[in-house]
């Protein structure tokens, strides 16, 4: 049976379903938000770091050699330092401060925003060097870097209350006559040396089973520091090169200069070549016994 249909009827039906459009718009729309903010808000927290915003790099090392990097702008809330990846590397004119000259490279502490930045990213490819085969690898690095970056910043700027002086110390090759390079094309190595202070009761970092919060004295006379070296990297292509052997040089002659009489450094139980080099730089072990995480503790006298 047909079932006849009038003009009339369908121009209410239409007229009912605009009325029912316009009163369901809002919440259409406030659903689309809400799934918009929920996807954003997950992804960047696996993945901050969005590919429309990624725009490449290819930084040349010398004429054989060459790295690729991903340059993202920071999150808009963050106050990150704006960087120049055209910039040029300072002259020795320009850098009067302790250095150590060796070879084709010189050892110094860092100055320029982009150094900082080099240096956190070489410490993010090293973390991520067995892992280039995963995917999103780049993303994660990014991820690292941008973080490891802010984190020294703000280490060696005196705004991390746990230690009580930092500094960022850098390997990067010589300036050559009539020739000009970027920082990005300079820097090949990087190590962080700290002054911190034992907790109460402390011999050694990391002496004392349970955390505690308590200094060894309210007012850190130079009897309850010591200095301590972290995140020493290379470059992969510029290794054994002599840059690490003087940048630790660099580091124990700094730690000397502040009044520091023991140097410290944790080393991977598995890291042979690591623990060649420190003893190479004159360090010996505190202990042989590794430590739950598997690291052992070297010291040497200042």
């Amino acid at each position: 049976m047909i079932v006849g249909v009038s003009k009339h009827s369908v121009a209410i039906s239409f007229y009912d379903s605009s009325l029912m459009l316009e009163h369901a718009l809002p919440w259409i729309l406030a659903l689309t938000n809400f799934v918009h903010l929920f996807v954003s808000n997950h992804f960047r927290e696996n993945f901050p770091i969005s590919y429309t915003r990624c725009r490449t790099l290819e930084t040349h090392w010398d004429n054989t050699e060459s790295i690729r990097h991903l340059v993202v702008p920071s999150n808009d809330n963050s106050k990150q330092p704006e960087l120049n990846f055209n910039r040029l590397q300072l002259s020795d004119e320009e850098y009067i401060d302790m250095r150590f000259s060796f070879g084709h490279y010189i050892a110094r502490v860092a100055i320029l925003n982009e150094e900082y930045w080099m240096a956190a990213w070489l410490r993010a490819e090293a973390y991520w060097e067995a892992s280039t085969y995963k995917r999103h690898a780049e993303i994660f690095k990014m991820k690292y870097a941008d973080q490891e970056f802010k984190a020294l910043k703000k280490r060696c700027s005196g705004q991390d209350g746990n230690l009580l002086q930092c500094f960022c110390l850098v390997g990067l090759k010589k300036e050559v006559k009539n020739m000009k390079r970027t920082v990005l094309n300079s820097i090949v190595g990087t190590m962080d040396l700290s002054i911190r202070q034992y907790l109460q009761g402390e011999t050694y970092p990391g002496e004392i089973k349970k955390h505690s919060c308590v200094l060894a004295s309210k007012k850190p006379f130079d009897a309850h520091k010591y200095a301590y070296i972290s995140n020493v990297v290379v470059a992969k292509y510029a290794r054994r090169r002599g840059i690490a052997l003087n940048m630790l040089a660099l580091a124990t002659r700094i730690a000397a200069s502040v009044g520091m009489k023991k140097l410290y450094v944790h080393v991977n139980e598995d890291n042979k070549p690591g623990q060649e080099l420190y003893k190479k730089g004159g360090f010996e072990f505190v202990t042989t016994d590794a430590s739950s995480n598997g690291q052992l503790l070297m010291w040497m006298e200042l």
